[in-house]
């Protein structure tokens, strides 16, 4: 699998599993303030997919869609659907040899020149500094089983998942 395959696939992959271990979580626990980053889980985990939603439409060329539903299914669904997207911008991008090419990010005043390879790298670095603070609320509020996050982990639950046969098999 290409690097950058493997990481767009970690970083979906280790934000829903944090999505999912939020579920059972109160919408007080959700908002519960913490003094770290954009200070709740809530608003962190929107933080974080919304950018990956607005940087794929910059870099399709699209408008930024609008901000949609916070609760943990309705970010989890946003997740379902921004993550491919991202994925085949970014693979796309990259088998094209088009990561150095620039182009012109019009959500700046003024707008500012980016370069493909570089937004998708901010796009991932930025959701792994925010999941290590979502990691930091979790494990506050006591949620048991709280992943590393970490690429390793990720790619030794791949293996393992692929030895296991589908129930009834």
């Amino acid at each position: 699998m290409p690097v950058l395959s493997r990481l767009l696939a970690h970083d979906a992959w280790t934000t829903r599993q944090l999505l999912l271990l939020a579920q059972p979580l109160t919408d007080a626990q959700l908002d519960q303030s913490f003094d770290l980053g954009l200070g709740t889980l809530r608003a962190t985990f929107r933080h974080v997919i919304r950018n990956m939603e607005a940087w794929t439409d910059l870099m399709n060329g699209a408008p930024i869609r609008p901000d949609g539903d916070a609760t943990i299914d309705g970010l989890l669904h946003r997740l379902d659907v921004v993550a491919p997207q991202l994925a085949a911008c970014a693979t796309g991008l990259a088998q094209a040899g088009r990561l150095d090419d620039r182009w012109i990010d019009p959500a700046e005043t003024p707008p500012v020149e980016r370069t493909f390879g570089g937004t998708i790298a901010h796009v991932i670095t930025h959701s792994m500094h925010h999941r290590a603070q979502l990691l930091f609320m979790l494990r506050r509020l006591g949620v048991p089983n709280v992943p590393e996050g970490d690429v390793l982990s990720w790619e030794a639950h791949q293996q393992d998942s692929a030895k296991t046969p589908p129930p009834g098999a």
